[in-house]
């Protein structure tokens, strides 16, 4: 059992420097946001495998505010985020005229 969860505790590992290199080298915004959901869901990963290695039950209570702060910002970030397109109608008339 503690080999499995050395394995686990490595793959989630990765997983977070394989997205910290995405958020700085990251060309898009998007590729940003993937990487701040990769966050999150490793971070709730962490937290259940500390769940059960520690036998503590809350942490699954702290993973699972995790996992929704984690979709907020998700949400907030896709909101807020607007790409200097020019290209792109603003409206349905807009879209409209573009077509005729």
């Amino acid at each position: 059992m503690d080999t499995i969860i050395a394995i686990v505790t490595v793959f989630l590992l990765l997983n977070i420097a394989a997205g910290l290199v995405r958020v700085f080298l990251g060309p898009t915004p998007a590729d940003r946001l993937l990487s701040i959901q990769l966050f999150g869901t490793t971070g709730t990963a962490i937290l259940c495998l500390l769940a059960v290695v520690d036998g503590n039950r809350n942490y699954l209570n702290i993973a699972l505010v995790f996992a929704l702060l984690a979709a907020i910002l998700g949400v907030v970030f896709t909101r807020y985020w607007q790409e200097d397109d020019e290209e792109t109608p603003q409206s349905l008339e807009d879209l409209g005229r573009e077509l005729d």
